[in-house]
């Protein structure tokens, strides 16, 4: 049976107080809408329809790259208008999943449950059983089976008392969706188009209603104000933390880590306290991430330490290389393994060879450094004229100087050596030794300028 996945997102989220629609805001550093179509592709749906309103424009360039068949919700009307507004687009036949913008956590594994339930009865939802069922629709149940969802403002007071109510998650019939949605009434206490009536639709047509719960309650936690965004990445962080320990990350301690995306991880890594992880990120075995490192779309090869509050993004690491504390790494590093950066040292889009050594406040850009070479402190390679970038070419077994500065474009050849307070401007022979200073010069007796009395 061919999956359709149908995502409200229409909703302006007045309570989150911003400029940004709802659906936009970021859980663990991807918009909410973000999740739930990440999701719903992992399930290999034959289609893909989100409903939009409310900045939809920002929304639809949000996702310009994502295969979504968008369908605009001109009025909020209620959420069975706004799955009505899909039947021009809906096929006739199979099964559709509907699935809120706002309640990004859902899982693969709790949709494909839902699937499995709802086929042979055409119509299914996800519940979940809490203590305090406030402000929910409530499952009311007869004999076990589903007879109503009942919204908490037209519930009895007996009805408030259920404690398992609906998550707004259903899959249902493609054909019973055209039966059922045009029949629906606004005649409640909100005055609108309820997307629960069609459970009692179901019910007058014979139907058996099918429910599933998530083994996490979190999945179907929704999100209006920040204070619920804020209670809701944190629970995904410990979930997504408590995933990477299963598979043997040492964590320092879960509740000060963030992943902001995927991290694949050998054995033995170990990850200190407030390390931010973004991107899709590999750590090799035995790799060590001291506390406050920001780390995204990078990959770190076995053995690599990485000292105290360094900041990497898309870069390569090899093998066993000691980078930090304070290194930055920034697009188009990449380290060779057994390379050292020190604190306070920048390496933008520059290879650095086997073994070699940065220990101290540099800045390399725009270069390709050879083995064993070593990079004295305060060393920069001036690789922007004002208007284009140079390459600065360093060979193996270099000895630059401390405080040199090394005019693009130049190369220093193998084995070469530059000699303190340099500034290299030409080209530097094989083995050959290049300094270049002014000459000192002393005046004896030197009497230093005195302030003028006023």
């Amino acid at each position: 049976m061919s999956t359709n996945v149908i995502i409200l997102a229409a909703g302006k989220g007045t309570r989150m107080r911003s400029s940004l629609p709802k659906v936009l805001q970021p859980l663990a550093g991807r918009p909410l809408l973000g999740h739930v179509i990440e999701t719903a592709k992992k399930l290999n749906a034959d289609n893909i329809i989100t409903i939009f309103g409310h900045g939809g424009e920002l929304v639809q360039q949000a996702f310009a790259a994502e295969n979504v068949q968008w369908v605009e919700q001109t009025e909020q009307l209620g959420t069975g208008h706004a799955v009505k507004v899909t039947l021009p687009v809906l096929p006739a036949d199979g099964i559709s999943l509907i699935l809120s913008g706002d309640v990004p956590c859902i899982t693969q594994d709790t949709l494909k449950k839902l699937l499995d339930a709802s086929t042979s009865t055409g119509i299914g939802l996800v519940t979940l059983t809490v203590a305090d069922a406030t402000g929910y629709g409530r499952i009311v149940r007869e004999n076990g089976k589903i007879q109503a969802i009942v919204e908490h403002k037209d519930a009895s007071e007996e009805q408030r008392k259920i404690k398992e109510f609906n998550t707004g998650i259903y899959a249902v019939s493609n054909a019973k969706l055209h039966q059922w949605l045009p029949q629906l009434s606004n005649n409640n206490a909100q005055g609108e188009y309820y997307l629960t009536d069609i459970v009692a639709m179901a019910i007058a047509d014979g139907l058996e209603v099918a429910s599933v719960e998530p083994e996490r309650a979190f999945e179907v936690e929704g999100v209006n104000d920040r204070i619920q965004l804020a209670a809701l990445e944190r629970e995904f962080q410990q979930y997504q933390a408590k995933q990477l320990m299963q598979q043997g990350v040492h964590l320092i301690d879960p509740s000060r880590f963030d992943l902001r995306g995927k991290l694949n991880a050998g054995s033995d890594v170990r990850i200190d306290i407030n390390v931010i992880i973004e991107g899709e990120c590999t750590f090799g075995n035995n790799v060590e991430i001291g506390a406050g490192c920001i780390i995204k779309n990078t990959d770190i090869a076995a053995g690599t330490k990485v000292q105290p509050y360094s900041v990497f993004e898309n870069a390569v690491i090899g093998s066993d290389v000691q980078i930090g504390p304070f290194a930055r790494l920034r697009p188009g590093a990449k380290l060779a393994d057994e390379v050292h950066i020190g604190n306070f040292v920048e390496v933008k889009n520059t290879h650095i060879g086997t073994g070699s050594k940065a220990n101290h406040f540099a800045y390399l850009g725009d270069a390709e450094i050879g083995a064993g070479s070593n990079i004295g402190a305060g060393t920069i390679t001036c690789n922007y004229d004002g208007a284009n970038k140079h390459k600065t070419i360093i060979g193996d077994n270099v000895f630059i100087g401390t405080n040199n500065s090394l005019v693009a474009p130049v190369r220093i050849g193998n084995g070469a050596t530059t000699g303190a307070g340099s500034t290299i401007t030409r080209d530097v022979a094989d083995h050959s030794l290049a300094v270049e200073r002014s000459k000192q010069f002393e005046k004896e007796n030197y009497q230093r300028p005195q302030k003028i009395k006023k």
